[in-house]
């Protein structure tokens, strides 16, 4: 294999293989990186995103699709995910077992949704049994045979996206920073953990809804907020429920209701018939949206059931297929959705991105559809106890910047009229 990282690379230690999307989950790998440095553990950073990432890898993300025989500079240009996802795919493949038989790698490490436990986990199963491989996963409350194969990988439920540093996020990557610690026999463990305690919202997101959520949680952590972020996986909308229940939490931001299609028309990301019904229950205050709900998601395309032959459908990674959902299906997810928030009392709010509820439903995208969202957006409309719950429409995308901020904007006037004392 030619060597397309440089000649260091050559002189490196045996260490840990931190891959992963360095572009959007950069945070949350440096933080990793600073553990193990606290253990005295070397690492590898290889970067896998497709976007310049937030810091300054050991394996660029170029080199990586270089290997696989793509050009990064045109997959960006195309802004195809899943050829994008299937080029850093294969490009690890190809590197991972190389640097092993140099004898670099004592083990890997990765973080990520369902399009970087792609990327991930088929590297991790090209390395031998007993080598540690620990993958961290918002995809690890459901069937990961698809992932795991033969191997001994271990999968590591995140509970919370993996979308920002918090109470969540900190202690589960502390807790697989130490297991792969312990894997290697490193006796040295991590200091205790100081975080701060704030007042804490929960909030739902897909990767088609992440710019326009990362823009509220960026807004709501401004001004004091901690902001736990829960792919709407079908097990992370259950661990919200459950944890809002508990009493963990002030506000809620639900942008990303799409679990709900796959409850209704037969996903693999349904959170049960629940969903939606523990802030209305506990008065807590909250922002709902139809996010991602053009779309019902499947396993890799050859799973999707018969009766939908012939509907639109797109691959989001080798992985995860998602259908377009139509009228008819709209309107029932609208009246579902609207059954569910008409049981709130007070303090919830009804939020409709006119243009376009996820990534692939703006215009010019696969999934634009205008008619199916109009239908969605009616029956809401229609079905909403409007006296009760106001329902506010913004001319925009749910990913753009102005529809997350409204979001949060909106959910902290309730949080401030809710709990703050009478006079102050």
């Amino acid at each position: 294999m030619t060597n397309v990282w440089g000649n260091h690379m050559d002189e490196m230690q045996k260490a840990i293989i931190l891959a992963g999307t360095f572009d959007t989950k950069g945070e949350e790998y440096k933080y990793v990186k600073s553990l193990f440095d606290e253990l005295e553990i070397a690492t590898i950073l290889i970067d896998t995103g497709g976007r310049e990432p937030a810091f300054e890898p050991d394996i660029s993300a170029d080199k990586v699709a270089e290997l696989a025989g793509y050009n990064l500079q045109q997959l960006r240009e195309d802004n195809d995910r899943g050829r994008m996802v299937t080029a850093m795919m294969e490009g690890l493949q190809m590197l991972v077992p190389y640097l092993y038989e140099k004898g670099s790698v004592a083990g890997m490490l990765g973080l990520g949704g369902s399009g970087g436990t792609s990327i991930l986990t088929p590297a991790m199963r090209t390395l031998p049994w007993g080598v540690p491989k620990i993958m961290v996963s918002t995809m690890a409350g459901g069937n990961v045979a698809p992932y795991v194969g033969t191997s001994d990988l271990i999968m590591f439920p995140s509970i919370a996206d993996i979308s920002g540093l918090n109470r969540i996020t900190r202690f589960v990557l502390r807790g697989a920073v130490q297991a792969m610690a312990g894997m290697l026999g490193c006796t040295r463990t991590l200091s205790e953990d100081q975080y701060p305690d704030k007042p804490r919202i929960a909030a739902t997101m897909y990767g088609v809804t992440t710019p326009g959520v990362t823009a509220a949680r960026k807004l709501l952590e401004d001004n004091g907020f901690e902001v736990i972020i829960f792919h709407a996986s079908g097990t992370g909308g259950r661990v919200m429920e459950q944890l809002i229940d508990a009493g963990a939490f002030c506000g809620v931001l639900d942008l990303t209701t799409t679990e709900w299609c796959d409850e209704l028309f037969g996903g693999i990301m349904a959170a049960g018939p629940n969903r939606s019904e523990a802030a209305s229950r506990n008065h807590i205050p909250q922002v709902v949206s139809p996010g991602a709900m053009d779309m019902v998601t499947f396993g890799p395309m050859d799973t999707v059931p018969e009766k939908y032959a012939d509907r639109k459908k797109h691959v989001h990674n080798p992985m995860v297929t998602v259908m377009r959902t139509n009228v008819e299906e709209n309107k029932a997810l609208a009246t579902k959705l609207a059954e569910k928030i008409n049981r709130a009392q007070e303090y919830t709010v009804l939020l409709l991105p006119l243009k376009g509820l996820s990534g692939v439903d703006a215009q010019g995208k696969v999934f634009w559809g205008p008619e199916e969202d109009k239908a969605l957006f009616d029956t809401l409309k229609e079905k909403v106890d409007v006296k009760r719950i106001p329902v506010i429409e913004l001319d925009c995308n749910i990913n753009d910047e102005e529809f997350g901020e409204a979001a949060a904007v909106i959910l902290m006037e309730m949080i401030f009229h809710k709990y703050q004392p009478a006079g102050q």
